[in-house]
């Protein structure tokens, strides 16, 4: 185990992590999501719920600052959000920037374009999360 990173966040993840460049996007999905339809990349946290994962990775991983870095599914028409999911992430990124909502189906053809998908173990409805990569700046 290394000093200063999250126990949430295994090998798999954190050699991921480290592999991806500025612009490149990682999705942290409900334990539900269709990841290995969609995406040949997959890590599993079963058992982790994604606000964990989340607060693990955001000390690690610079979010991008010239695009919306933080993506969620919208409710499908007729079905509603759970307000507590979004401020849950909110909470555990320290983030409150703009979240971008995506349609269902947009939200699995940008997965595929993702450069891998982590199954947690998140089981809220529309707990789907995607984050964009920006520039690290090491001191």
């Amino acid at each position: 185990m290394l000093k200063g990173i999250s126990p949430f966040i295994s090998p798999d993840l954190l050699k991921i992590l480290a592999q991806m460049g500025h612009g490149d996007e990682i999705v942290i999905s409900d334990a539900h999501f269709p990841a290995h339809t969609f995406n040949p990349t997959v890590v599993r946290a079963d058992g982790v719920p994604a606000d964990k994962l989340l607060a693990g990775i955001v000390p690690l991983f610079e979010l991008d600052a010239y695009a919306v870095p933080v993506i969620m599914m919208e409710a499908v028409p007729g079905d509603s959000l759970d307000p507590a999911v979004e401020e849950k992430y909110r909470k555990a990124l320290a983030y409150d920037g703009k979240i971008e909502r995506m349609e269902r189906y947009a939200f699995y053809e940008r997965a595929k374009k993702a450069f891998a998908v982590v199954i947690s173990g998140e089981t809220a409805k529309y707990g789907n999360i995607i984050l964009k990569k920006g520039v690290t700046l090491c001191s």
